[in-house]
């Protein structure tokens, strides 16, 4: 994974599975992460 520390990023789908890891990791990382789901 390229470095990620610092940045912001915006993921959707977020409440679960692939969307929820994805923000995780990220955040484990260092990015900002903004979380978002439907409904």
């Amino acid at each position: 994974m390229r470095n990620v520390k610092g940045k912001v990023v915006v993921i959707t789908g977020a409440s679960s599975g692939i969307g929820e890891a994805t923000a995780l990791l990220l955040a484990q990382h260092g990015a900002a992460s903004y979380w978002g789901q439907g409904g």
